[in-house]
């Protein structure tokens, strides 16, 4: 478009520093000057793509099992982003989170995009993995969260059937790893400037002036 300059954020839905930077960046962006000539993309990134859903166990669970670490600790590491969160106005639960792969997520965030309906899900996802310990891979979970943003459900669940957006969702990862993004989330400005990481709402803000300057 013209006259605006094109923000990219890769994020995965199951990723507690994507949905803390989401809201950091948002922070940033409601003082920038120029908010209102911002385009915002979100792109699909798996942290895990081999992981297997399990509703047996909480993320907790999964992460002591999966690094060696004891129950304990893992929720030592859990109760500390969860503080990081709280601070952003989020309520993280993770003895509630459900270990799912987060591939049609994204295939879901995919179809909404097409909708106009991009930031919409992203949030609606983030707000039901961590929040309130939706199953994330399950369709009829992501068939109604979809139609909470508006989306056709008959539309929602033809896309998840079939498999659709999974090209889309693997052209996004494969343009990450081309672009050496490692980890998510990672924001690319005026596909000139690459931020990694939940950075605080000033270095947002700092960039964002730096690369609309220019």
């Amino acid at each position: 478009m013209i006259n605006k300059m094109q923000i990219e954020i890769w994020s995965d839905v199951m990723c507690p520093w994507c949905y803390i930077g989401k809201r950091r960046f948002e922070k940033a962006l409601a003082q920038f000057e120029h908010k209102d000539k911002i385009e915002i993309e979100w792109k699909s990134f798996q942290l895990n793509p081999s992981m297997k859903t399990d509703t047996s166990k909480s993320i907790n669970q999964y992460l002591a099992e999966i690094k060696g670490w004891t129950l304990d600790y893992s929720r030592q590491m859990h109760d500390q982003v969860t503080q990081l969160a709280k601070a952003e106005g989020l309520n993280y639960d993770f003895d509630k989170a459900v270990v799912a792969n987060s591939f049609d997520a994204h295939r879901l965030m995919q179809f909404a995009k097409t909708n106009g309906r991009g930031h919409e899900i992203e949030e609606r996802l983030f707000k039901a993995y961590f929040e309130e310990g939706k199953n994330i891979a399950d369709h009829n979970t992501l068939t109604e969260l979809g139609v909470d943003v508006g989306l056709n459900k008959e539309e929602i669940k033809k896309v998840l059937a079939e498999g659709a957006f999974a090209d889309e969702v693997k052209k996004d990862v494969h343009e990450a790893n081309a672009i050496g993004c490692t980890g998510v989330p990672f924001f690319v400005l005026n596909r000139k400037y690459g931020i990694s990481g939940a950075q605080e709402p000033e270095t947002f803000l700092k960039a964002l002036e730096k690369a609309f300057g220019e």
